[in-house]
């Protein structure tokens, strides 16, 4: 069962979760900041893709998403090693082999070609996304024609790191607006409620938490 806890203390340690002062993509002025590229070594890599595996394994426990799950795929670029490393972890640590694939950015124009590595997709194949954080689902956005263009697959679902839980391109979180406009739901190993708790819970700073709090206060959905 995923440790959210031990999740958390684990961005923190890589560098991965930070506090302080930062200007978000969408220009927004947030007091942390989530980068899931910091992960650069391979026992980094390896322990991501375990807690990725670990929250997967929960969901097709709960029945929030199936065990016939024939393909992890992971949006070019941070999803290309979520996908490896987690498949690799569901093989290891759970007895699931399950395939993996990643899009290209740009269309190989020679040997076999095409816009995926990995697993060639089929149709009626089972898909689950993999991604780090959801702002304003983006990367949902250009992978889903790429998909449909390669088979006619179903997507049961995509697992991120955290939820930001801010409002998206509207008045709904970009979740909300992920499972409105496509139909797919959207699972966080972690929100920022369970950050904004175990700050609190660690005794650290109170005007952190404040921040955090007067963030989503402005920001949230």
């Amino acid at each position: 069962m995923l440790d959210k806890t031990e999740f958390i203390k684990f961005l923190i340690t890589q560098r991965a979760l930070k506090f302080g002062d930062f200007t978000t993509k969408s220009g927004r002025k947030s007091p942390y900041f989530i980068n899931m590229g910091e992960f650069g070594t391979g026992a980094a890599i390896d322990r991501l893709g375990g807690f990725y595996a670990a929250k997967i394994v929960d969901l097709m426990e709960a029945g929030d998403i199936t065990w016939d799950v024939d393909t992890i795929f992971g949006p070019a670029y941070k999803g290309i090693p979520l996908c490896v490393s987690t498949a690799a972890a569901l093989a290891r640590d759970h007895g699931a082999d399950i395939s993996w694939a990643f899009n290209r950015k740009e269309t190989k124009d020679h040997g076999e070609g095409g816009s995926f590595v990995g697993e060639r997709l089929k149709d009626g194949d089972n898909i689950l996304i993999l991604d780090d954080v959801i702002t304003a689902g983006t990367a949902v956005r250009e992978v889903l024609p790429l998909l449909s263009a390669a088979a006619a697959v179903k997507v049961q679902g995509m697992v991120i790191a955290v939820d930001r839980m801010e409002r998206g391109q509207s008045d709904v979180s970009a979740i909300a607006e992920v499972r409105r406009d496509f139909g797919i739901a959207v699972f966080p190993i972690i929100t920022v409620r369970d950050i904004i708790e175990y700050v609190r819970a660690a005794g650290e700073s109170g005007e952190l938490i404040t921040r955090m709090e007067a963030y989503l206060a402005a920001y949230g959905a």
